[in-house]
């Protein structure tokens, strides 16, 4: 279950970081509008087809491979204990995170689950990744994967 991994408080969110002050708050609204109007548009059937053929890249049309080399990626997470205490960490990547990163992360799950789980010790049923890789999966990721994990203060 997952507060056997995470405990019974556990809560997660996501955000993103628009600036401080009018400058900032309009770019959120922009955002989330921006947003909800893709979604909106994206759920008519004839709208869809207008962005799929003339917005959206096709299949194919990603990142070059030198995009992808060259991509990157800096991710802050902030938490907080079931005692109060505040936590930021922060995840780099060297490859772009859509196709270089990923890849190279789920190889490694993938490497960690056959190689560094005993059998006896994963009963069957649903298993999050962080309950069934522990911190085995944060050092091949930061030795295999050009992935690097941070805490930035407790």
């Amino acid at each position: 279950m997952l507060h056997d991994a995470y405990g019974p408080e556990f809560r997660y969110d996501e955000a993103v970081l628009t600036g401080r002050g009018l400058r900032g708050r309009l770019t959120a609204a922009a955002t989330g509008a921006g947003l909800g109007a893709f979604m909106v548009a994206g759920s008519i059937g004839t709208v869809r087809t207008l962005l799929e053929k003339h917005v959206l890249p096709a299949p194919g049309e990603g990142p070059s491979p030198e995009e992808q080399r060259k991509g990157g990626f800096d991710l802050r997470f902030f938490g907080r204990t079931q005692q109060g205490d505040v936590l930021r960490t922060r995840v780099t990547g060297d490859r772009d995170p859509g196709y270089g990163s990923t890849a190279r992360m789920l190889g490694q799950a993938a490497a960690c689950l056959a190689s560094d789980i005993p059998r006896e010790s994963v009963a069957g049923g649903f298993w999050t990744p962080a309950a069934i890789f522990g911190d085995r999966i944060v050092e091949r990721l930061q030795t295999h994967a050009g992935l690097a994990f941070e805490v930035l203060d407790k």
